[in-house]
């Protein structure tokens, strides 16, 4: 069997809370908590959940920008969880990040042109190929020689989203993170962006971990889809399964809430109880149990495993 791209082993991030004035115990926000999935080769994992849930905590530590509390993340079968700094200078080029504000992670005072050639002088690329590889890359994206003299605030949302996806690309990485990268953007531009990123994965062969809270985004570009609640995994698998068949309920509750582009047709909405509990002070057993309409007893007080209900499709429900 082929080893997978990226492979994330009981993934942990704890944040620790800043102690009151006479000391007290130490409590931790438990951001991400004990979240396992693979990506192969070539394939886009979309990663769904709303704000808070520790998608983007999951991206960062993939990034090795955050470091886990605990768990493992395998690289092409190697693990990179402890390298250092300088170990992982060397691999970084394999995968990069596009970020969800194109603003603010762009460089206000350099021209697109050095923003794009920036990670090539990082890793050493020949001098004499820089400026070829930046136009070339400009051109990738949609863009246009001449844009290389622009400074950011001279593009629209969407070009600068493009900038951003071009400074990704510069290093031919093998997997790039996506973290909400259409979420800023207007429903116009967004289909636009999609569509590149679509177009660029067959054409570089890359691989996608797209993080969304949109599910009709994430339907439109993922081959399979976790489904994130107050920092675990409750749902993963493909997605015609679980657009056609969602098993837990919250995977249930989100999808209700997407509209139909049907006039005539009516979804039926299930509403949730309650607000999200804070990540702080999760509840205990099933983290969803506070709002989950088929709570039993149990669901408090035991905390269901990820389990494989049918081939590739993954639930962590006591349903079932």
């Amino acid at each position: 069997m082929e080893t997978p791209l990226v492979e994330v082993k009981n993934l942990k991030k704890y944040f620790p809370k800043k102690k009151g004035l006479l000391g007290g115990n130490k409590s931790y926000v438990k951001a991400v908590d004990d979240v396992s999935f693979t990506i192969r080769k070539g394939e886009t994992l979309g990663l769904v959940g709303e704000s808070g849930c520790g998608k983007s905590t999951t991206g960062r530590m993939l990034m090795k920008l955050l470091d886990p509390t605990e768990g493992q993340i395998l690289f092409e079968g190697q693990d990179i969880t402890g390298l250092s700094d300088n170990q992982i200078r060397t691999i970084r080029k394999e995968f990069q990040m596009v970020f969800q504000d194109p603003y603010a992670s762009l460089n206000p005072r350099m021209k697109v042109g050095e923003i794009i050639e920036e990670p090539l002088i990082v890793h050493g690329y020949p001098k004499e190929k820089r400026q070829e590889r930046v136009l070339h890359l400009l051109e990738v994206v949609g863009l246009s020689a001449y844009h290389a003299d622009r400074y950011p605030h001279e593009f629209s949302g969407g070009q600068r989203q493009r900038v951003g996806i071009a400074r990704a690309l510069a290093v031919n990485p093998k997997l790039i993170i996506a973290d909400e990268p259409v979420s800023a953007l207007d429903v116009s531009i967004q289909s636009q962006i999609l569509n590149l990123l679509k177009d660029l994965q067959e054409e570089f062969e890359l691989t996608y971990l797209f993080i969304a809270h949109d599910l009709s985004v994430v339907e439109h570009i993922s081959d399979r889809v976790g489904v994130m609640y107050l920092g675990k995994i409750v749902e993963l698998t493909d997605k015609e399964t679980l657009y056609k068949e969602p098993l837990h309920p919250y995977t249930k509750a989100l999808l209700s809430a997407v509209p139909i582009p049907n006039p005539r047709l009516k979804r039926e909405r299930i509403l949730l109880k309650g607000d999200i509990p804070s990540p702080s002070n999760p509840p205990s057993g099933c983290t969803f149990h506070t709002r989950c309409p088929f709570a039993t007893e149990e669901c408090s007080k035991k905390v269901p495993k990820l389990k494989e209900i049918a081939k590739g499709h993954f639930v962590s429900c006591h349903l079932y």
